[in-house]
């Protein structure tokens, strides 16, 4: 078998097109008849791969930023379609590359499955995390504290900020989510207090529970600005994460629903890692702002 006929056939299988039409395609196009079980076996050189790749070692660099985050897929199971979560994780290395930690398919977005992620990261030698960025999952936040001892969290401000405007009218988003939007919009942490506490001011009789939400949850939203300027815009969200799921998403859409959580973790880990590529040619972060800045507080300004 060629080398470009085994990449048409692995750019098929990680389009999601099914192994019995790949061989059907193959056949058609080749004058060398591709059966199902030569299919088979380029998926199973690409697991693998996979294998290798999830149990390498991490102990080579230090990884202060961690993003958690996860999206669903539906997978067949036995007689019925169930959604299983696909856990992601991407580390930002002392160098400022982003790196895609981990992919993994799991039964649900509990605690647990969080809680063995990161020990598995720990047992393969990730250290020096500083801060791990996530939506607002008590499985994801119980599991930072337990497991990443001297790491802060980050609540997502994109998921905080929809969280608030969820429980204000249409007629009045906008103005809302100005005020809110403006939070983040500053740099010092004093100023952000204050823009904190005028909100609630304007908008506490108003949108009682808005605030509520808004009041519970600010201080974490604003974790990001006890580290350097240059770094809150991409510490403050797990957009990054966002994106790559998108991709996941769009490529995999043709698949519809996944035959097994195998072929689920497969895929899905081959296109997140191709899609990030790219981020070894380009720098994240300049780091060296990092250096120098004290261990935060946890409880600074907290009210």
């Amino acid at each position: 078998m060629t080398g470009d006929i085994e990449e048409a056939i692995l750019e098929m299988y990680l389009s999601g097109i099914s192994v019995r039409k790949i061989a059907g395609v193959t056949d058609a196009l080749s004058k060398v008849r591709i059966g199902k079980d030569a299919v088979s076996r380029i998926a199973s050189r690409l697991e693998e791969q996979q294998k290798e790749w999830r149990e390498r070692s991490l102990e080579e660099k230090k990884y202060p930023y961690l993003y958690l985050d996860a999206t669903y897929l539906k997978v067949r199971w036995g007689a019925r379609v169930t959604s299983m979560a696909l856990l992601a994780a991407v580390g930002v290395d002392e160098e400022g590359f982003r790196e895609v930690l981990a992919v993994e398919v799991a039964g649900s977005e509990k605690g647990a499955a969080y809680t063995s992620l990161l020990r598995g990261f720990i047992d393969r030698g990730l250290s020096g995390v500083r801060l791990a960025v996530s939506d607002d999952h008590e499985g994801i936040k119980a599991a930072v504290a337990g497991e990443l001892q001297g790491a802060e969290w980050q609540r997502c401000t994109v998921h905080f900020q929809r969280n608030v405007l969820s429980h204000v009218p249409s007629s009045s988003m906008s103005e809302v989510a100005e005020d809110l939007s403006a939070i983040f919009k500053v740099s010092r942490h004093k100023t952000a207090e204050a823009l904190a506490e005028e909100f609630v001011s304007v908008y506490e009789k108003s949108y009682p529970k808005a605030v509520s939400i808004f009041k519970a949850g600010i201080w974490d939203a604003l974790t990001y600005l006890s580290y350097p300027g240059s770094h809150h815009a991409r510490i403050r969200s797990t957009n990054m994460l966002e994106r790559l799921f998108k991709e996941v998403k769009r490529r995999t859409r043709v698949v519809g629903v996944f035959p097994n959580e195998r072929s689920a973790s497969t895929l899905t880990t081959e296109i997140a890692l191709r899609s990030s590529e790219e981020w070894a040619l380009r720098r994240y972060l300049t780091m060296d702002a990092l250096q120098g800045v004290e261990k935060p507080n946890p409880q600074l300004s907290r009210h």
